[in-house]
């Protein structure tokens, strides 16, 4: 039965609370209508959350099919692996219902916005305020896209970060490991070049 330090158990419950905090923002999301810029910026994070944790997944998946390669080394049984790819089967699907309402209603804002726009550029004297009032719009939509795309890449930075960080800790720990054995073999050597000497 494995136990509760095992590794999958504290990636799980640190991922099952990163999707109740996106349900809880997906919640609010939903409520807001009144402020698109606000919606905007809640879609946007809320999207990157989604991505994020969709990583975190197929970073347990690839954990569980290692682990379903040998699992007595493991010390686990089928019924675990089971267990556990259902976890992530329902994780990955919650996920994807909000990335996917999120990104609907991503779709709808821009969709109603962009006959907003033409309502209103309707409205205007003359083809040139036309053109600068379309190619804000383009410059706006790039800037957006690029402010998303700069938020993800933040985003993996960051976990790339606190990666190497884990990494460098762990080769701290098993430089000491090495350092303290070979102390003790030193030790040993010692002794039993007395014990013949003498």
């Amino acid at each position: 039965m494995p136990s509760a330090q095992d590794p999958f158990y504290v990636v799980k419950d640190e991922i099952q609370e990163s999707i109740d905090k996106v349900q809880s923002s997906f919640h609010q999301w939903e409520r807001i209508s009144s402020d698109p810029g606000e919606r905007a910026q809640q879609t946007k994070e809320l999207l990157a959350s989604c991505e994020s944790i969709e990583w975190q997944v197929d970073e347990l998946d690839k954990a569980i099919a290692v682990a379903a390669r040998d699992p007595s080394w493991y010390g686990i049984d089928h019924a675990e692996l089971e267990k556990r790819r259902r976890w992530t089967s329902t994780a990955r699907m919650q996920v994807g219902n909000v990335k996917k309402v999120v990104g609907a209603g991503k779709e709808q804002t821009g969709t109603a916005s962009a006959s907003g726009m033409r309502r209103e550029l309707m409205r205007l004297p003359n083809a040139l305020e036309t053109e600068k009032s379309n190619l804000y719009t383009a410059h706006q939509e790039n800037d957006d896209f690029v402010s998303s795309e700069s938020d993800r890449q933040l985003l993996l930075i960051r976990q790339q970060d606190e990666e190497l960080d884990e990494l460098s800790a762990s080769v701290v720990r098993i430089g000491g490991v090495g350092l303290t054995i070979h102390e003790e073999l030193l030790a040993q050597v010692y002794i039993l070049i007395k014990l013949l000497t003498t």
